[in-house]
């Protein structure tokens, strides 16, 4: 029994200590001249769609909720972003090439269809970024014009 108190406080210490080990924030208040949204001059619905759905894990300007400062949780949020930003950046979109930026959009068309994006993880907690059948093809409608046009 003593041995087992001796752990629990090991890891209660351990817990109470990573506290104090902040992680990495993603917040440029700033919108970059190659924003995507402010790029290709998007319409407000669509914009709407894509700030609350996309930009938090996609963008240089995350929203964190409150519990982003406790950690691990912390650290596995930054490392979901980081990760989100390596594959999709709208807030660097505009200085993709022609090229890449048609592959970047195919690919959203195709994970939006296959309802891949957002993430069911990210839904479970974040009810508002839940794509509507509507949104989605709406989004998908816009996004497929955007790539015939460039």
């Amino acid at each position: 029994m003593k041995r087992l108190k001796l752990i629990g406080l090991v890891l209660l210490v351990v817990l109470v200590g990573i506290q104090f080990i902040p992680s990495r924030t993603n917040l440029d208040k700033a919108v970059s001249l190659s924003d995507f949204i402010a790029t290709n001059g998007v319409p407000e619905n669509i914009g709407h769609i894509l700030r609350t759905s996309c930009y938090n894990c996609h963008s240089n300007n995350t929203e964190y909720p409150w519990y982003s400062r406790v950690q691990p949780v912390g650290w596995f949020l930054q490392n979901h972003i980081n990760k989100g930003k390596a594959e999709l950046n709208f807030s660097e979109f505009g200085s993709y090439s022609v090229r890449k930026q048609k592959s970047k959009l195919s690919s959203m068309v195709s994970q939006v269809e296959k309802d891949e994006m957002p993430l069911s993880s990210y839904t479970f907690i974040h009810h508002e970024a839940r794509l509507s059948q509507e949104s989605k093809k709406v989004l998908i409608n816009y996004l497929n014009t955007l790539k015939d046009s460039l």
